[in-house]
Formats: structure tokens, sequence, C-alpha cells
């Protein structure tokens, strides 16, 4: 069964770097500017001496938010691909998840709220990954908004989950942890939004970093459950329910 732990390890690693490929596919095919470009123009003229490079002149339709990045092929395949894919382990994840915790005969409303905002996150992602902002722009903010919603606070309920089920200091140290995560999550996440509103480049480039961290930073929590499954494969007497 620890084999099970390969999952969300796999789900942080395959999110992270496909976002990441998406982007540097969106850099260099000039569908983006990078992310360390702060400067901004009205207007650019096609230079064909840049072609093959990242650009050098950008605009607001330039900014690197995600959903921008993700517009065009070739990326938009990718993109389309993490989004189906992602969905489809964050909902497994869930269901295991809930699955142990009644197990141990711990029922409760957080752990099936859990459940329910887990999988609501995967229909979010599914719905972004597949309808692209230029495409089908009100579905895909809808599922911009279920997804980074209902993912929030799905992390939110994980953490007051593990919290509170804690039996050792390994315990409460990941506890406090994913507890921080969340929470910069969340604070980036709100910056994201009301960056977004502006129409200032600078503040667009801003809520471009934040939706950038919103999402990586969540991804980063089950590789804190590895950590503490590890500690616990070195002491199994000390820790028997190594699944928990």
């Amino acid at each position: 069964m620890t084999a099970w732990i390969l999952l969300p390890v796999s789900l942080s690693a395959f999110s992270i770097t496909g976002l990441w490929t998406v982007y540097a596919m969106a850099v260099m095919n000039r569908h983006a500017c990078p992310v360390e470009n702060w400067s901004y123009n009205e207007s650019c003229s096609p230079d064909p001496a840049e072609q093959g490079g990242p650009k050098t002149c950008c605009t607001l339709d330039d900014v690197p938010l995600i959903s921008k990045c993700g517009t065009y092929p070739p990326e938009s395949c990718l993109f389309s691909l993490i989004g189906n894919m992602g969905a489809f382990m964050v909902a497994l994840i869930c269901l295991l998840r809930y699955g142990q915790l009644l197990e141990q005969s711990r029922h409760s409303w957080v752990n099936t709220t859990t459940l329910i905002t887990g999988c609501t996150n995967a229909a979010g992602l599914v719905v972004v990954g597949n309808f692209q902002v230029d495409h089908a722009k009100s579905l895909h903010y809808i599922g911009t908004g279920v997804a980074f919603s209902a993912g929030l606070l799905f992390v939110c309920l994980h953490c007051a989950l593990c919290y509170h089920g804690a039996t050792a200091p390994q315990d409460l140290a990941m506890a406090y942890v994913r507890i921080v995560l969340a929470a910069i999550a969340f604070v980036t996440l709100i910056l994201s939004a009301v960056f977004f509103m502006h129409e200032s480049s600078q503040l667009q480039h801003g809520a471009a970093l934040c939706e950038l961290l919103a999402c990586v930073l969540p991804r980063l929590l089950p590789l804190t459950r590895v950590t503490r499954k590890t500690t616990r494969a070195k002491d199994p007497e000390a820790y028997p329910d190594l699944l928990r």
C-alpha cells in the first residue's frame, strides 16, 4: 500500500513541471513574455529578426498569465493534458484519502466536505484545461473560479484534518508546514484577483506572478505527506498506521 505514496508525488511533479513547460513553450513561441519582463507597450511592430526567441517588445496581451500561456498551440495541447490528467489524479487522491479516514472511524462532515471540494476542484480543472480563455472566455473564467475557490477550500479543510489527527510531533510539524503553505497560497490568490482587475501593466504582471504561486504552492502539500510517511517507515513500531 505504500506504493500509493507515488500518486500524490506524481501529481506534484506532473503539475509543477507541466505548468513550467507550458510557460516555457509559450515564451519560446512568442505567445507570452518572460516573467522577468516588467516593461509593456501599447503596441509593438513585428520584428522578423527576433523570430525564434522570447519577445523583447510586449503588450498587455502578452502578460504571462497561466491561461494566456496555454491558449495557443502547441502549448494549448499540453495545457489541456495537464488539466485533464491533474483532475483525474486529484479526484483519485480525494477518494483514497476519504476512504482512509473512514477506515479509521473518522467519519465527519469535514471529511465529507473535503471530498466534495476536492472533486469540485477536479471538475473546475477539466473546464479550465479544455476551454481556453481566448476561445471560450466565460466558461474558462467560471472553471478558473471553481478550481481556485474549491481547491483552496480543499487545502484548508485538509490542513484541519491533518492538524486534529496529529498523533506525533512529526505529524504536528507537518501540519504547521501545510498551514503556512495554505496561508501563503490564499494571500497570493487574493492578490492575484485584486491585481487582475486593474489595467496597469505592472499590476497585471504582478497578478501573473501571484497566480503562478497560488497554483504551485498547493502542489507542494503532497510532498509533506511523503516526508511524514518516510519518517514513520524508519520506525514502524512507533508508527504502526503508516497509511494514515
